[in-house]
């Protein structure tokens, strides 16, 4: 069902890059990224490739988004580099000032990139459409897919080969499921969503009682709500509700393998990065950001804003707008406290050990013979 492409063309001298052939002009450059250079000598030359720092060559644009990169930078050999509007240092590049290098660099990158690969509408012949499922417009199902009775697919929607989309399910417009991804029964998708490979929505929560010796099954019988402009990465689960949604909110950005469990409610605009978990019944508020290999457990309550840092571990309710760390999290100045204290520590100890050893002799030196 994929539109056949031809392959990128390969450029000389650019390591076998993918890059498309495509020549712009310093000038160019700054006018489609709203950037500023110097010398108008400059405008002419031209560029006709994207690359990091540690890999730019003659003709390529690279960016500058970190100071640990700035020696890096100083000896690259590439023609342009992206850098912040106050940045003054001296570089072999031309500096080209933007509001934000990182972003900057994406508009180039799409101009120097391969066109995204389109899927045309249709419903592949080896998928597999139980009786009364609704497609809108566009809609491409691809090869081996399985759409169960009862579900809804909003217009131009793709649902990619070996996609499952069970009964009852509600996906909605200009949505975008990679390969192998599950959409469990009755789960609530809404418009523009991007799920990579793996993803599994509405998977049994983790439900147990532990009944005359016996671990007994708790029903699982609420659903997962996806908003708009959400994105999820590959093998990422949220588990549905025991009761009621589990819910992700608008514009939120999760990252492959993180856990979600039943009835997690992670509010609008979060950043959620790989390798982490939270717990049952959490609810983070909006615009909060867990680093990777985080921790929330469960039944608590994380305020608007706030930044858990890598692997920190929140176990209790935090106020908006912190920044925690740590096992468990505190605000992150007392966490670094805590860290240079535990530092400190063996030296500490051998500070103790001279004192008691001072203090055994003194104590034998005045004790009087018997």
């Amino acid at each position: 069902m994929r539109r056949p492409q031809s392959p990128p063309k390969r450029l000389p001298g650019k390591r076998n890059s993918p890059l498309l052939n495509v020549q712009l002009t310093i000038q160019e450059l700054a006018a489609f990224t709203g950037g500023q250079f110097v010398s108008q000598a400059d405008g002419a030359r031209c560029v006709t490739g994207a690359a990091a720092i540690s890999d730019a060559g003659e003709g390529d644009v690279t960016f500058f988004g970190n100071a640990k990169y700035l020696a890096a930078l100083k000896s690259s050999k590439a023609t342009v580099a992206l850098v912040p509007l106050d940045f003054e240092e001296p570089i072999g590049p031309v500096a080209l000032r933007v509001a934000n290098p990182s972003l900057a660099f994406a508009q180039v990158m799409e101009r120097f990139a391969p066109e995204p690969v389109v899927f045309t509408p249709g419903v592949h012949p080896t998928a597999l459409l139980a009786p009364g499922v609704e497609l809108g417009d566009g809609v491409s199902v691809q090869p081996y897919a399985v759409i169960e009775a009862g579900a809804k697919i909003g217009d131009r929607t793709v649902i990619g080969a070996h996609g499952y989309v069970g009964h009852d399910a509600r996906i909605g417009s200009d949505c975008s499921f990679a390969a192998h991804v599950t959409v469990g029964a009755r789960c609530r998708v809404g418009d523009r969503v991007i799920l990579h490979s793996g993803v599994v929505l509405g998977s049994d929560g983790f439900g147990f009682e532990l009944v005359d010796g016996r671990h007994v099954k708790i029903p699982q019988t609420g659903i997962v709500q996806v908003d708009n402009d959400v994105e999820i990465g590959a093998n990422t689960t949220v588990d549905r509700a025991r009761f009621g949604r589990t819910w992700i909110g608008e514009g939120t950005k999760i990252d492959n393998l993180v856990q979600i469990a039943h009835n997690v409610v992670v509010g609008k605009h979060c950043i959620v990065v790989a390798q982490t978990a939270i717990a049952g019944s959490a609810k983070l508020g909006n615009y909060v950001t867990l680093a990777g290999q985080s921790a929330v457990v469960g039944h608590v309550e994380i305020g608007d804003q706030v930044v858990v840092a890598a692997r920190g571990a929140v176990s209790k309710n935090t106020a908006p707008k912190q920044v925690l760390w740590g096992a468990p999290a505190v605000p992150i100045r007392e966490a670094k406290e805590q860290m240079a204290s535990q530092r400190r520590l063996p030296k500490l100890l051998e500070r103790v050990k001279r004192l008691e050893q001072l203090l055994e002799a003194s104590a034998k030196s005045e004790t009087p013979p018997s």
